[in-house]
């Protein structure tokens, strides 16, 4: 059983540099999120009482470098790595060190650059597309042809769920893929084949860039408020695989769908929630197919009944659940360390009711999920509540 966090938790600031392709160092973009946080929740760096780094390709003093930019101060600092979900994992650290009473204030930070990681970013050699992508491509491309045969999924439904993403950056200043029109089905169709029915623009979107969240007691949280919607966490779960009669073990790759519907389930629980109570979902969509199931495994719909929320546009922005509402993975881009963090970025925007052009109307409960390579799982749920 899921049980309630000890003590409320509520995120006072989050910081973000913008997600880019451009080289820049890691340690100068955490310093411009961090400050950011800071700057946001209106604390100074010693009231912080614990760090927690999430980076995959930093060196292994990284964090503790960083946090000596933000104040010598002493407090513990600790590196966080989960694959893809290491920024969601960092904040988990962060979010049970405030809620077990450990410190009344928590940080977590996100940095990485997945082009100076070989194999992961951007090649040297031949252009892919309007992004050279990561991850293991092919078998994102197995699932989707898997998911055609057995449900009739088309090329154009994972095309008209990127097509939707890259039009959500388009409204994200800080997204790493801003197109300067409305992006068609037809022209995410016909960009590069990376790995049938995966197209460049299907794929997610790899780089730089750093996220920062700072979360406290109620009491902290209350007193730093001004009047402004205090925004709860109120469900951080994570899960890896549990081994059932003809477990397959898909070993560096995401992991089998019950994971997902598990943590969303214990994520659920804990919150008192459920899925039609979600206003706004942030997912792990590093191609479009991970988008598709996941209406499924999150219990927005049925099980192959996703398609006809991409055809009806109930997960765009105006739809009755929008996805990916800062452009996701897709667009907003991923690189690594900071990614859970940008969905907890956005998620906060959008219940303060913060987010522009982008904003969805009477946000009060957002979910970010995120999933990570050796099967990781980790799902939160925030709410709104005025301060």
């Amino acid at each position: 059983m899921a049980t309630k966090l000890a003590r409320d938790v509520y995120v006072i600031g989050v910081g973000m540099h913008r997600f880019n392709n451009e080289r820049l160092a890691s340690a100068a973009m955490a310093d411009v999120a961090g400050m950011q946080a800071l700057d946001d929740a209106g604390i100074g760096f010693p009231e912080v009482g614990a760090l927690y780094n999430g980076y995959l390709g930093g060196g292994l003093t990284s964090g503790v470098g960083i946090a000596k930019e933000f104040g010598l101060t002493g407090i513990p600092v600790t590196h966080v790595e989960n694959a893809s979900a290491t920024g969601s994992c960092a904040f988990g650290e962060a979010v049970h060190a405030v809620a077990g009473g450990r410190v009344d204030v928590a940080m977590a930070l996100g940095f990485d650059d997945m082009n100076r990681m070989g194999g992961l970013g951007r090649s040297g050699g031949r252009r892919m597309g309007a992004e050279d992508v990561m991850l293991p491509a092919a078998f994102f491309a197995m699932w989707a042809t898997r998911r055609m045969h057995d449900v009739g999924t088309t090329a154009e439904t994972f095309a008209a769920i990127a097509a939707k993403n890259w039009n959500h950056a388009r409204a994200n200043p800080l997204a790493q893929r801003q197109a300067d029109h409305e992006v068609t089905i037809d022209e995410v169709l016909g960009s590069t084949m990376i790995s049938y029915p995966h197209t460049s623009m299907m794929a997610c979107a790899a780089g730089g860039g750093a996220a920062a969240a700072i979360v406290a007691t109620r009491e902290v949280a209350e007193r730093l408020s001004s009047g402004r919607a205090l925004v709860r966490v109120t469900a951080s779960q994570q899960r890896s695989e549990t081994y059932t009669d003809g477990h397959v073990f898909l070993g560096a790759v995401i992991g089998p769908a019950q994971m997902t519907r598990d943590t969303a389930g214990d994520a659920y629980e804990q919150a008192g929630v459920g899925p039609d109570d979600l206003d706004l979902v942030q997912v792990h969509d590093a191609f479009p197919v991970e988008e598709l199931v996941y209406y499924e495994l999150l219990g927005i719909c049925g099980d192959g009944e996703g398609d006809r929320l991409v055809a009806e546009g109930a997960t765009r922005l105006g739809g009755r659940i929008p996805f990916s509402t800062d452009g996701g993975l897709t667009a907003r881009g991923h690189p690594g360390g900071p990614t859970g963090l940008a969905q907890i970025h956005e998620t906060t925007l959008q219940l303060r009711h913060e987010a522009g052009a982008r904003q969805v109307q009477r946000a009060r409960t957002g979910l970010c999920h995120m999933a990570g390579a050796g099967s990781v799982c980790v799902v939160h749920i925030l709410q709104r509540t005025e301060g």
